[in-house]
């Protein structure tokens, strides 16, 4: 007894100063980061929704379970490891008395009974995972691995850890039935098997291995413990913080606006001297970021769905989180230097790490190669897909913010984008005149707002660039008009000036240029004044709908998708005419993932007679992107394949008669891939891309209603033209915009 208490004691009190230390230097490292005053704000004013996302996220396992087998062998462990606890207590009390139980509750069967069967489980879940590491080795499956790039060895040496607790724990339970000191009459299943596969073994035998056992039980926690500490399993502490402090509502939707020393910056006082301006180093991370990156549980989820990382591009948003995380903990000893000389003092290793690039090629020593920073599309898979709420977008597009404000280090093709979005107010250099000149094309009024919108307007149609100048993207544009005006809904549009929202330079990094173009764009709206905005396309939707608050512009905005659907429920439009046609719907990512607006669309497809509507295999949250978002439409993609050739050719496989979508971004995408595959012959000459509203109406009745007579639902449908249209689409509701 006196052997077993001494040795248990002393493995624990080894074990937790070990931990201590380890969890102290974690933190210290953490805090060398930027404040987040925001995120603790969010916590204190939302405790509600804390609570929900803990239960939901923490304790459901509501994520991990989207992968349902992996999701419930996670499920089966988490749970099992946290009933568990019950069983370290009376490994513990054994230490000091043989016929130890919990009080009170340390002799009911079912406690005994409840204790064997997540013992079981989670037997059941390492077994799983064993599989699954097996089946998808990287070693074997290479880049289609999603564990392609994490620690596997460490992954495996977890799952023996697991495996020892469970088999210690059972044996020295099944020797305690033997030598007659088990605290539970029955009901303890597991136990009572291994008991009865060591009876023959007679009671010293017993006795030697329940001592030696519940002493082995105490040797494998502790040292799981420090294990625990020291690897990527250190997110069973962490995760339930890192949810805690996530992004509302979910990591997507908006750029976080840009910061230094936990306070906005100010553009016309801020000093690129003293003030943060992106992330250039690895300590400009807030303490959240250095969160996210020691909570990877290197699961791999993010990767197996990034759009750059399936087409053979560098980027993997699980490998960015590890080589920030490697570069922290390397540099961790120079941050946490107290004063110069101790800094002068560290290994020439430490001082080589301190001085690397935070973005730099491989042979200038940068952590994150520049091809994986701008091969990023913004999709928002990423953040999506993780199951512990790291925000890749936010720490990806931090880094942008530097190299564009401070290192002037950007691709070289978007540079006209940006010349044109500051000179011009929109990525192609059009200039404000031509963006009435659709409204010409159209054989009833337009009304153009000057100054205040009128009362009886109900919405002010906000068309984006694309939908303004780029001649594919009009026909959807005219065709959300004409249905409009069909349904008599009283709209207007800016006309020459709207501008820009300022989405491709934001996303680029250009935070200065975004706030230029928003701050116009405010001041327009806030003089229009109106009721509600539908706009054309998502990422403008997303923008004024959610950016455009931080910077003091709130409105109510929806998607045309979202009034199009509401207006057919409400019998103001009704489709009749027959479109016989195959059809597949594309999720534009800034419209689906990010504001959660997925029925709308697919609420008008159904409600158009004659349309045979098949899902692609990859839709809704897992939708895959067309590679124009993140202002990768105005970057060559010069490695690998090209996204939009990925996407179409998942839809090409349901042979469909046309691909819609409710974006112009996806709409010149998927139409430039499509007229790539007509002139190899791969897809069919009738094959076209059309937004949801193109659709809407040829088959809308023309209601000679609105008492203007001229028209009719063939005069939209005679502009559904072309194949693949950049701009068209509209946009859905608020912040968060809810699904219907």
């Amino acid at each position: 007894m006196v052997l077993r208490m001494t040795v248990g004691l002393v493995l624990t009190v080894v074990a937790l100063a070990i931990v201590g230390r380890r969890m102290w230097w974690l933190e210290r490292l953490a805090f060398s980061g930027q404040p987040a005053p925001e995120r603790v704000a969010a916590v204190r004013e939302h405790a509600g929704t804390d609570v929900k996302k803990e239960t939901t996220e923490v304790l459901g396992q509501r994520r991990l379970l989207k992968w349902t087998v992996p999701g419930t062998a996670h499920f089966l462990t988490f749970w099992g490891f946290t009933i568990l606890l019950l069983t370290i207590i009376e490994s513990y009390g054994a230490l000091f008395n043989r016929t130890f139980s919990i009080p009170w509750i340390g002799h009911w069967a079912f406690i005994g009974f409840i204790e064997d069967l997540v013992a079981v489980g989670v037997l059941a879940g390492i077994i799983t995972f064993a599989v699954i590491r097996l089946r998808h080795n990287p070693h074997t499956e290479g880049r289609k691995s999603r564990f392609y790039g994490s620690h596997t060895g460490a992954a495996w040496l977890v799952l023996a850890m697991i495996f020892l607790v469970v088999a210690t724990l059972l044996i020295y339970r099944g020797a305690q039935i033997n030598t007659g000191v088990f605290p539970y009459p029955h009901g303890a299943f597991a136990s009572q098997i291994v008991g009865h596969w060591l009876h023959p073994l007679g009671y010293g035998a017993n006795a030697v291995l329940e001592a030696a056992f519940i002493m082995a039980q105490v040797a494998v926690v502790t040292v799981f413990l420090v294990i625990i500490v020291y690897s990527k399993h250190l997110h069973i502490f962490l995760a339930p913080v890192n949810v805690l402090y996530g992004r509302r509502p979910d990591g997507l939707g908006p750029l976080e606006p840009m910061r230094s020393g936990g306070k906005v910056l100010d553009f016309e006082e801020a000093d690129p001297d003293t003030d943060v301006f992106g992330l250039g180093k690895i300590e400009d991370f807030t303490w959240k970021g250095l969160l996210d990156m020691g909570t990877c549980t290197e699961c791999g989820r993010c990767q197996s769905q990034c759009p750059a990382w399936a087409t053979g591009k560098p980027l993997s948003p699980k490998q960015v989180i590890l080589d920030l995380r490697d570069h922290a903990f390397a540099k961790a000893p120079y941050l946490l230097a107290g004063s110069d000389e101790a800094r002068e003092k560290l290994p020439d290793a430490v001082k080589a790490e301190a001085e690397r690039p935070l973005v730099g090629k491989k042979d200038e020593g940068g952590v994150i190669d520049p091809d994986v920073l701008w091969s990023c599309t913004n999709c928002g898979a990423c953040v999506e897909e993780c199951p512990v709420d790291i925000e890749h977008i936010d720490h990806i597009d931090g880094m942008r913010r530097h190299q564009m404000l401070i290192e002037s280090a950007f691709p070289v093709e978007a540079a006209g984008m940006l010349k044109n979005l500051e000179n011009k107010g929109d990525p192609w250099g059009m200039g404000e005149a031509k963006r009435a000149e659709w409204i010409t094309e159209l054989d009833f009024e337009v009304p153009v707002v000057d100054g205040k919108i009128e009362p009886d307007v109900e919405y002010l149609f906000w068309v984006g660039c694309a939908g303004a100048l780029e001649d594919r993207a009009k026909k959807s544009t005219k065709a959300i008009a004409t249905l409009l005006h069909q349904a008599g809904v009283k709209f207007a549009v800016l006309g020459p000036a709207e501008t820009c929202t300022g989405d491709p330079a934001r996303r680029m990094g250009n935070e200065f240029v975004f706030s230029m173009l928003a701050q116009q764009n405010i001041e327009i709206l806030n003089e229009a004044a109106p009721k509600t905005i539908v706009a054309s396309c998502p990422h403008c939707f997303n923008t004024i709908a959610n950016e455009y608050p931080q910077l003091g512009g709130n409105y109510q905005v929806i998607h045309h998708t979202q009034l199009l659907a509401r207006l057919v429920e409400q019998g103001k439009l009704t489709p009749v005419t027959r479109v016989e046609e195959k059809l597949t719907y594309h999720d534009p990512c800034f419209l689906g993932r990010h504001n959660k607006v997925f029925t709308p669309p697919r609420e008008i497809l159904e409600a158009v007679p004659g349309v045979q509507a098949e899902e692609m295999h990859r839709c809704k949250n897992r939708g895959f992107c067309c590679g124009a978002g993140g202002a990768r439409m105005w970057m060559e993609e010069r490695i690998g394949k090209r996204i939009n050739t990925e996407r179409i050719e998942e839809a090409l496989a349901l042979n469909p008669d046309t691909i819609s979508t409710a974006c112009p971004y996806c709409l010149v995408m998927l139409g430039d891939a499509i007229a790539e595959k007509k002139g190899s012959g791969e897809a069919k000459d009738t094959l076209e891309v059309v937004d949801v509203a193109q659709l809407l109406a040829r088959s809308v009745r023309p209601v000679a209603m609105a008492g203007s007579p001229g028209v009719t639902a063939g005069s939209a449908g005679a502009e559904d033209g072309g194949a693949g249209s950049e701009g068209s689409g509209a946009s859905g509701g608020g912040p968060g915009a809810p699904d219907s």
